[in-house]
């Protein structure tokens, strides 16, 4: 059977996918148990992706145990499609397995034009919410963020909008992602007075990037029982190995997609190579190796990875 004729099939859920190798951690002080890798739809699941494509991907996430999926309102590109993309796969595969299924969205970045489709107000975070249900083809999501930490609305604004949408029913726990530190332990207090605990943190760690662990936030984290889920753990490819040789032609540096090519000094390419020959003599490659970097950390729940073939999804689950 081909690979078109097998996207045509019904799809069953692999018996053995809570036996493939996958561990689960406990979120913070939660019920949770979050797959220490989890899948990130920032890139590769919009409209201007192919949908066999983005669905052989979420098919070989959940056989491998992959449970939690994590979105935002604008991923795409186009803005939403990544969501629409999700709900799609509901109506196609993943409707059985709905309970098996850890959903996230957030909001906070543009959206919809005018003053109402940004940054952390009840008004945004409540209508992009209803929106973003729609999208998917879902009643609630198991977690909402707000996205960003907004300097001009009040923070009570933003954090009882999210309390009371755990209220509704539209969500079952509340996470926050780049808040700074003192605004965040101002969020953990208000929210768990009114019984709505802060389930989670996103935020960006990885072997070049610590700013989590120098500016305290994980420390936070694990001190007050929150979780903490690491997005960007391969520096947006540094840590592939991609670039030990120089800067690929189709690479996301070439065409200053995110990474730029002066941001590969002679300096973070000598650390580069240095860390892949440290991988190398344990058998790993340098994106398994800052993989497991990140989640030896204390206080980290979980890394989100992207896709773009099963291939490197499967490259990537070897960090488990």
């Amino acid at each position: 059977m081909d690979k078109k004729d097998l996207m045509a099939t019904r799809y069953l859920a692999n018996e053995t996918r809570y036996e493939n190798g996958m561990q689960y951690q406990r979120c913070g002080r939660s019920g949770v148990l979050l797959p220490k890798v989890s899948l990130g739809m920032w890139h590769n699941f919009g409209s201007v992706d192919p949908y066999e494509r983005c669905r052989e991907i979420v098919r070989f996430a959940f056989d491998h145990g992959v449970t939690h999926l994590d979105l935002a309102n604008n991923y795409g590109p186009v803005y939403g499609s990544a969501e629409e993309t999700l709900g799609r796969l509901m109506d196609d595969d993943l409707r059985p397995y709905r309970d098996e299924l850890f959903i996230s969205t957030k909001a906070g970045y543009d959206m919809w034009p005018g003053p109402y489709g940004n940054w952390g107000s009840r008004k945004y975070l409540i209508a992009s919410l209803d929106q973003s249900l729609k999208r998917m083809h879902l009643d609630y999501v198991d977690l909402f963020y707000s996205h960003r930490y907004d300097p001009d609305t009040p923070l009570e604004e933003t954090l009882q909008a999210l309390v009371d949408i755990v209220r509704s029913g539209k969500a079952l726990y509340i996470g926050i992602s780049r808040w700074p530190l003192e605004a965040s332990r101002f969020a953990i207090n208000y929210l768990r007075r009114r019984d709505t605990p802060l389930l989670i943190y996103q935020g960006k760690l990885n072997m070049l990037n610590r700013e989590p662990i120098d500016e305290g936030i994980l420390k936070l984290c694990h001190d007050e029982g929150v979780g903490f889920i690491a997005f960007s753990p391969l520096a947006q490819g540094l840590l592939t190995g991609r670039y030990l040789n120089g800067i690929p032609e189709d690479s996301r540096m070439s065409k200053a997609q995110f990474l730029r090519p002066d941001m590969l000094t002679d300096a973070l390419l000598e650390q580069l190579r240095h860390w892949n020959n440290e991988a190398e003599a344990k058998g790993q490659s340098l994106a398994e190796r800052a993989l497991r970097w990140i989640l030896e950390q204390q206080g980290v729940t979980s890394v989100l990875v992207g896709a773009s073939s099963t291939k490197q999804l499967e490259q990537n689950l070897r960090c488990v």
